[in-house]
């Protein structure tokens, strides 16, 4: 299967839009960047508007740590369609151009042939996501540099010490990592329903649409299946940067508040993954090839 994966990779990195996944990127961390960096006080002031007259922050708020977290906010809502790009095009791709008859000619098994395919769509997503942490992360930490991270949630205001913070973010695109081959892997399994690359591709970005409405909105009918959906558990990155408190209400260092929650989501999206690709295997074991 080795063999096989090195065609996939070459196959996946010879096509221009793997390119042009990177270059989205670059191009929308570096207007953010710039952004911050030229009007960044103005923001900073936007941000702490509200907690002016309550209590005052130690530090720059403005630095790299910060700005990663605004950059994995804003991205990872649009990495999907990236990601899709490349993984409902696994297959599609081959049928549409009359290549896959001709690749079960080789002596492979057919679930080589599929594992080869979606492993190499796991690693072009992780690759884009190791570019995301070198753009958003290390980038940021060199322009704007390090200090306590600052977020503001819903109801409350968490403070990260700056010797705390690293490692969560070293968790979160972990988490992240696992989030995005949940879609490569959604992908992956309706490329096979078609033979043109366009119509997985859109399907999989309307499954992301309607599961994400469905999480988000706050119906008794819809709340009975929000624990499956797995657009529920993708933003479970962010408990990362919440952690536990003593009697005294203060933070308690190299904790996080709700692991089990981590645990439980990361469950999910495995489960997800295992029965995506596991009915990919399934239905190209039983598909009879006709391009």
């Amino acid at each position: 299967m080795w063999e096989h994966l090195q065609i996939e990779l070459y196959k996946v990195f010879k096509r221009p839009r793997t390119y042009l996944s990177f270059a989205a990127i670059t191009a929308l961390i570096g207007v953010i960047q710039l952004g911050l960096l030229v009007d960044g006080k103005e923001y900073a002031d936007f941000v702490m508007a509200d907690f002016a007259n309550s209590f005052s922050v130690d530090g720059k708020i403005l630095n790299g740590y910060f700005i990663c977290y605004v950059i994995l906010q804003l991205l990872l809502v649009h990495v999907p369609l990236l990601i899709a790009l490349i993984a409902a095009d696994m297959i599609s791709g081959e049928a549409n151009m009359g290549t896959l008859r001709i690749l079960l000619t080789k002596p492979q098994s057919r679930t080589a042939i599929v594992m080869a395919k979606f492993i190499a769509s796991v690693i072009y997503t992780l690759l884009l996501l190791i570019w995301i942490a070198i753009m958003g992360l290390f980038l940021s930490m060199l322009i704007f540099g390090t200090d306590d991270l600052f977020l503001m949630k819903s109801s409350y205001v968490v403070i990260v010490k700056e010797s705390d913070v690293f490692w969560r973010y070293a968790g979160a695109f972990c988490f992240a990592a696992l989030a995005m081959i949940t879609v490569a892997a959604l992908g992956f399994f309706l490329s096979f329903f078609a033979e043109n690359s366009i119509g997985p591709i859109v399907a999989t970005m309307s499954v992301i649409i309607v599961c994400t409405i469905l999480s988000t909105m706050n119906i008794p009918l819809f709340n009975l299946i929000k624990p499956y959906l797995f657009t529920t558990h993708m933003i479970t990155w962010k408990e990362f940067f919440d952690f536990k408190v003593n009697d005294a209400n203060e933070a308690i260092i190299g904790s996080i508040q709700y692991p089990d929650k981590i645990i439980r989501s990361a469950t999910v999206l495995a489960v997800h993954i295992v029965l995506f690709v596991g009915s990919a295997v399934w239905l190209f074991r039983k598909k009879d090839i006709l391009s």
